[in-house]
């Protein structure tokens, strides 16, 4: 398995750039969050290393609660490997789906071998808070939009493998991808140039109390 492992969280995180988030086009910020689709159709472009490193970086840019940047950042490439994660994955679904109508429902995709969870796309980029510190899981979440919106600001697509999460959590899930124990997988994170851009999804009006 081949496997980059960047861990950032309690650690300065240092680059030359003239721009915190050098490399990433300008894009007006309402037009990003707009814009942004969970992709799930990639073309078979790789998408180099180079990317992927201002990605983390504007994810590492996100706010983390008393600046404790938590976070650790598992980038695979490997096709193998992801095949591998996929497969391990889906049996795991489908062997405690008992019970979760939310996994329920993907049970004919999981059940099909030529499903896969990663969608075929070129890297995954997993996103890890260290367990011991308090709202590790919120500032994960946080990076990881930070990370999906600069994706599609550099013309790339993003999708959160939510499927994933309980099998990454696991002693087996953690060792295929050589995570410390200490760390908790948050964001699955699969991004690439995208085959196809899914069409708007109508939003429902939020419910909003005014208070004042």
């Amino acid at each position: 398995m081949t496997l980059v492992n960047a861990w950032y969280g309690g650690r300065p995180y240092s680059a030359a750039r003239d721009h915190p988030i050098q490399g990433i086009r300008a894009m007006d910020i309402n037009e990003a969050i707009a814009a942004r689709r969970a992709v799930r159709e990639y073309t078979a472009e790789q998408v180099d290393e180079a990317t992927i490193k201002r990605l983390i970086d504007a994810a590492v840019h996100a706010p983390s609660a008393v600046n404790q940047q938590p976070w650790g950042f598992t980038v695979v490439r490997d096709q193998h490997a992801l095949d591998r994660l996929s497969n391990e994955a889906k049996a795991h679904v489908l062997a405690t789906m008992m019970g979760n109508p939310h996994a329920e429902q993907f049970r004919a995709h999981l059940s099909d071998p030529r499903f896969h969870l990663f969608y075929h796309a070129p890297v995954l980029i997993l996103i890890s808070a260290r367990s011991e510190l308090p709202w590790g899981v919120e500032d994960c979440t946080l990076a990881a939009e930070n990370l999906m919106l600069a994706a599609c600001a550099a013309g790339l697509g993003s999708c959160w493998i939510g499927l994933t999460q309980g099998f990454l959590n696991t002693p087996e899930g953690k060792r295929l991808l050589d995570l410390p124990d200490a760390w908790m997988p948050v964001a699955p994170i699969i991004v690439g140039h995208p085959r196809a851009v899914p069409p708007p999804v109508p939003r429902n009006a939020p419910v909003v109390r005014w208070i004042g």
